[in-house]
């Protein structure tokens, strides 16, 4: 962040008051862009390369993606200069590529087991002698129906606010897990309803359940 913002104000006054000073020949803003922008790709380079949590990943694919071409470089004050100067990306497209395959891999095991840990706890409740939530007047799972979609939606977007092309490629990927989850779901809901048919609220759970259908649709 510092980084950036300093890069921003400084080329800032490059364009704006120095660039004019030194005849155009000289390429004023183009030697201190090319600078900034040389330094700053090696220290996101040295951060590629280095031990990285899955939060620090996500940051840096946001800036290489996102911060960096589209705040910065297209920042009114310096766009015109900047397309002049063809700065390139942040990191070579190899490491930006492992990075991506690294976030990707960790998204998809995080999603995995947020659900599958949503249906160990909704399975609990069926257990426990008490009737299930009522959502609109409607008996339902606001657990199951709402964590579920909510889980699989914002782990889409935030993939997508990285680029497109990662975000789709999440997309395919959870496109995978949904159906597993569902199946694991259904199996577990038909061993409820054959070994509990005596439970005091059988019936609401099993509207409950039924009434899940529609979200999941």
């Amino acid at each position: 962040l510092h980084m950036g913002k300093t890069m921003k104000e400084d080329l800032t006054v490059v364009a704006k008051y120095i660039n004019k000073l030194y005849p155009p020949e000289f390429n004023v803003f183009s030697i201190y862009a090319e600078l900034y922008h040389n330094y700053f790709a090696s220290q996101a380079k040295k951060n590629a390369e280095s031990h990285l949590e899955d939060k620090d990943i996500y940051l840096l694919l946001s800036w290489v993606h996102n911060f960096y071409p589209k705040d910065m470089r297209k920042d009114h004050a310096l766009a015109m200069e900047l397309d002049k100067v063809k700065l390139g990306s942040l990191l070579p497209s190899s490491l930006s590529k492992k990075l991506e395959n690294k976030y990707l891999d960790s998204e998809e095991v995080t999603v995995k087991n947020s659900l599958s840990r949503c249906l160990d706890k909704e399975i609990q409740t069926w257990k426990e002698d008490k009737e299930p939530e009522k959502l609109n007047g409607h008996f339902q799972s606001e657990l199951l129906g709402i964590f579920v979609i909510q889980s699989i939606y914002s782990s889409q977007k935030r993939a997508e606010d990285i680029s497109k092309a990662v975000g789709e490629e999440l997309s395919r990927r959870l496109l995978k897990e949904l159906p597993a989850f569902l199946r694991s779901y259904r199996d577990a809901f038909e061993d409820f309803k054959e070994k509990s048919k005596k439970h005091t609220y059988y019936k609401p759970i099993l509207i409950a359940n039924i009434n899940n259908c529609w979200n999941f649709r």
